[in-house]
């Protein structure tokens, strides 16, 4: 049996980004990425932000490292 979300790609379009709950009435979009929820809109915003905040870190890093200190110099 085939791996569900290999399976087909129309089948993304109908359930949601984070959950992959169904969708009801409404259908909320975060960065033209439809979510089922207000509660998934939430979580979608919460991961967007760590993987900015893990990004800042890991540029802090580099420009932080002695061998790139050395390089500079």
């Amino acid at each position: 049996m085939p791996y569900r979300l290999e399976s087909h790609g129309s089948d993304r379009g109908t359930r949601c980004a984070v959950c992959d709950g169904k969708f009801g009435l409404v259908r909320h979009y975060s960065w033209r990425t439809p979510l089922c929820s207000r509660k998934c809109v939430d979580r979608f915003k919460a991961r967007r932000q760590n993987d900015r905040n893990w990004m800042g870190w890991l540029q802090i890093a580099f420009e932080q490292s002695p061998e790139n200190r050395a390089r500079a110099s």
